[in-house]
């Protein structure tokens, strides 16, 4: 890691400037050092879709790395002041041929990725709402925790709902459902306690 600090640029963004958008040419990765970038995409019916949140620690711009004609097709933008870690393609790819565990990390999180957006894309496609919020709520639980937890939820009602392909008005109902089911329990600042984890997952079932 040390190798990849010597080799970055570094790049602030300000709250609502983007880091790069759909048809921007590039040669670059982007690792998030502190701050939020939301990538989203334009769907074919025009509608914003969100596709993830980046945090500090997590990358983006990875396709650059492998495609030399490489153009964008999601527009990442900072919800609040961000700093990124630039490094080129020529220097990430030195990067990778002196260090395999380096390139077997970005190999891993590039198929997990591509998992998640398989199956965001056939729930999307298959389930209900209240289906898809139980599977996004079941994606940000630690099953070390067991059956009762408190989490906070990664995102803003808003771009829950992007995410999800339905509106914040709809969320915050499925929200509410599971609340007087007895499933979570609604705390301040972004946090819900599940109260029964295994009733939750039971109700995408239905």
């Amino acid at each position: 890691m040390d190798k990849i600090g010597q080799k970055a640029r570094h790049r602030h963004l300000k709250k609502g400037e983007y880091l790069y958008q759909a048809g921007d040419s590039d040669d670059s990765l982007y690792v998030v050092n502190k701050g939020t970038i939301r990538v989203t995409r334009m769907a074919a019916n025009g509608k914003e879709q969100l596709v993830r949140m980046l945090y500090p620690g997590d990358f983006t711009g990875e396709w650059t790395i492998f495609d030399q004609a490489s153009e964008h097709e999601e527009y990442a933008e900072a919800i609040r002041e961000t700093n990124v870690c630039i490094i080129s393609r020529d220097d990430m790819n030195e990067i990778l041929e002196e260090h395999p565990t380096i390139t077997r990390f970005l190999l891993k999180e590039v198929a997990n990725r591509l998992m998640q957006s398989e199956r965001q894309a056939m729930t999307l496609s298959t389930e209900n709402v209240l289906s898809r919020l139980v599977y996004f709520i079941e994606q940000n639980t630690d099953p070390e925790l067991g059956n009762r937890q408190i989490m906070k939820l990664p995102m803003a009602r808003k771009d829950i709902a992007a995410y999800l392909g339905t509106t914040p008005e709809t969320v915050s109902r499925k929200f509410k459902e599971l609340e007087d089911a007895g499933l979570i329990q609604q705390l301040p600042r972004r946090e819900i306690e599940i109260l029964d984890l295994d009733g939750l997952l039971m109700m995408s079932d239905r």
